[in-house]
């Protein structure tokens, strides 16, 4: 029997169906297991109404909701592809992604409506349009999702997909410029979410605090786990470092997921100390390493801190260390998940000696399938069987992973992925900008933010706050230089490509807050 992950849904509400599946913090709703089935098969009913078929795309563009899981159950009950989008992307960014990945609907938020009324006139082969909420206060376009939803069965539908057929195509930037969909099926989720369950404390009844947009990776694969194993979502519409804590002592929350710069905002909230937080064992973080002053504070008051390190292609595990190991071995990330092989390899492919700096490569089930419609990036990324990583690292002799340096020039900016080549090329569209580069600066607020080294034209004059300027309405926020320098010539090795390196010494940052 092949996997499905729309069948994990189904299952659970059988086996718990009086569980509470999510909790919305603000908007004060709940759901069963038995009655987020039942929303999923409705919901799988009008898309079949709507023709979508076995392979069939669809776009997200959701806030955290129970409209986006049970679409997600949704869409994988019937064999059709979730194409979940970063709804801090502008327009363009987000017609980009809708065209590569051929969505034939999309579902959107009411927050969105500007968005989606830019997207409307495009020829982007989108031919349906659902508004959660009223249609009549959206896009001329648009149907609304709860009139659609409100008639429709709840009966199950015919499971259409599994094992090796595609589930969501997730879309992370790449160092052309471009972003990349990295594909996933019924299978590697399923897998990710075993070896989630099989390494972390995870325990049938625990509620889980979700604070991360469902866009992420390491949003959506804790989610997908915390189902499996039968758990409840106490789910944040987005983000708030002042809801946190109340959330976690109203809903007895007893593990999470927060980023580094989520967990200072958290600890520099005012009230914290006002909270009964007994619940709480363990929170989960990535996307930065934390730091140990900042793991020290939270096992002060009783909550651990667990690092991870893992990548939108290998459906979010990698690495994992625990708070004790965390203080010890500081600056590691930990050894391999339970179902996971990590090793760091030369450039010949062989294991580096302790200490020694190689390429973190990662072998599981959990690996993509593919880069979408990029066989290139695909034969480059996996080789063997193993999924290079392109991050840097040395590993102890006990196997703890400490990562070296990013991606190739990535830059991640409070969780964000922001890879210099996308803003180096809207930079060269400058008509007062002969060349620009693009690296990443201390930030004490985000981690890490862009800065933009530039050379004006010839008798040109600009401003660093006219370079930020044009950069508006062409990237999201997160992607804008903080930072502009003003340099003669961009340093380049002599087959013309740039040094980052001598920059990264030349402009240290940090970045203005």
């Amino acid at each position: 029997m092949r996997t499905n992950l729309g069948s994990f849904l189904s299952k659970r509400a059988k086996l718990s169906p009086r569980l509470e599946a999510i909790v919305e913090v603000e908007r004060g709703r709940r759901f069963t297991y038995a009655e987020l089935d039942a929303r999923a098969n409705r919901m799988a009913h009008v898309l079949l109404a709507k023709n979508v078929r076995p392979g069939d795309r669809v776009a997200l563009l959701l806030m955290n909701g129970v409209e986006y899981l049970e679409t997600y159950f949704a869409l994988a009950k019937i064999g059709a592809v979730m194409v979940p989008l970063n709804w801090r992307l502008v327009p363009d960014e987000l017609a980009f992604i809708l065209e590569d990945s051929g969505s034939d609907l999309l579902i959107f938020d009411g927050e969105f409506d500007g968005a989606v009324s830019a997207l409307e006139g495009r020829q982007l082969g989108v031919r349906s349009w659902i508004r959660v909420g009223s249609a009549a206060a959206g896009p001329a376009n648009a149907e609304s999702y709860d009139a659609l939803t409100a008639d429709a069965p709840s009966v199950p539908p015919a499971i259409a997909a599994g094992g090796d057929d595609i589930l969501f195509i997730m879309y992370t930037s790449g160092t052309t410029g471009l972003p990349k969909g990295a594909v996933h099926t019924h299978a590697t989720m399923a897998a990710a979410s075993m070896t989630i369950n099989m390494t972390c404390d995870i325990r049938y009844r625990d509620r889980y605090l979700q604070v991360l947009p469902l866009f992420h990776v390491g949003a959506l694969t804790p989610a997908t786990s915390c189902f499996h194993r039968g758990g409840t979502l106490v789910m944040m519409r987005s983000f708030d470092p002042n809801g946190v804590f109340e959330a976690i002592e109203r809903e007895s929350v007893n593990i999470g997921f927060a980023v580094p710069a989520m967990l200072q905002f958290m600890w520099a909230v005012p009230a914290r100390d006002r909270h009964d937080l007994s619940s709480l064992r363990w929170l989960l973080s990535g996307a930065a390493p934390v730091p140990v002053a900042l793991i020290e504070q939270y096992a002060g008051i009783g909550i651990e801190i667990h690092q991870v390190y893992g990548l939108t292609e290998s459906c979010g595990p990698a690495c994992l260390i625990s708070p004790e190991e965390a203080i010890v071995k500081a600056g590691s990330t930990g050894p391999a998940f339970f179902h996971t092989e990590v090793r760091v390899v030369n450039a010949s492919g062989d294991d580096v000696a302790p200490g020694e700096v190689g390429e973190v490569i990662i072998r599981g089930a959990h690996v993509m399938k593919e880069y979408w419609k990029r066989p290139d990036a695909t034969a480059e990324t996996i080789r063997d069987g193993w999924l290079y990583s392109g991050d840097l690292a040395t590993v102890d002799k006990e196997g703890f992973v400490y990562i070296r340096d990013r991606r190739k020039d990535l830059i991640i900016s409070g969780a964000e992925n922001v890879y210099p080549a996308e803003i180096e090329g809207v930079l060269a569209g400058h008509p007062k900008l002969l060349e620009a580069a693009v690296i990443g600066v201390p930030s004490a607020r985000w981690g890490e933010s862009p800065a933009a080294i530039v050379v004006p034209k010839p008798g040109e004059s600009v401003t660093a706050d006219e370079v930020i300027a044009y950069c508006r309405g062409k990237l999201a926020s997160y992607k804008i230089p903080k930072l502009v320098e003003f340099v003669e010539q961009v340093p380049r090795n002599p087959t013309g490509k740039i040094l980052k390196r001598v920059l990264r010494e030349q402009f240290p940052g940090p970045a203005p807050e």
